[in-house]
């Protein structure tokens, strides 16, 4: 297995789903972090150490695997 194929599967896990929080939506390792709060932020110039510092329960590997869920999204549409 390559490199890219272990970090997918290490990633995965991090994107969770439950209909009672935040209405459904993919959100970051059960927590109340909405994955698209994440990209938002980031959309807008919010650097990653900055996001890390204001929730202290984010990871940089959060980060990195709400980046690869929106790819993935985005090689679907």
């Amino acid at each position: 297995m390559n490199m890219n194929m272990n970090m997918n599967l290490e990633l995965e896990p991090c994107i969770t789903f439950n209909p009672r929080q935040c209405c459904g939506h993919a959100c970051v390792r059960g927590l109340r972090i909405r994955v698209s709060d994440i990209l938002e932020m980031l959309a807008q110039g919010v650097g990653q150490d900055e996001l890390l510092a204001d929730s202290p329960d984010l990871e940089a590997a959060d980060i990195h695997a709400c980046l690869h869920f929106a790819a993935r999204r985005a090689a679907i549409a």
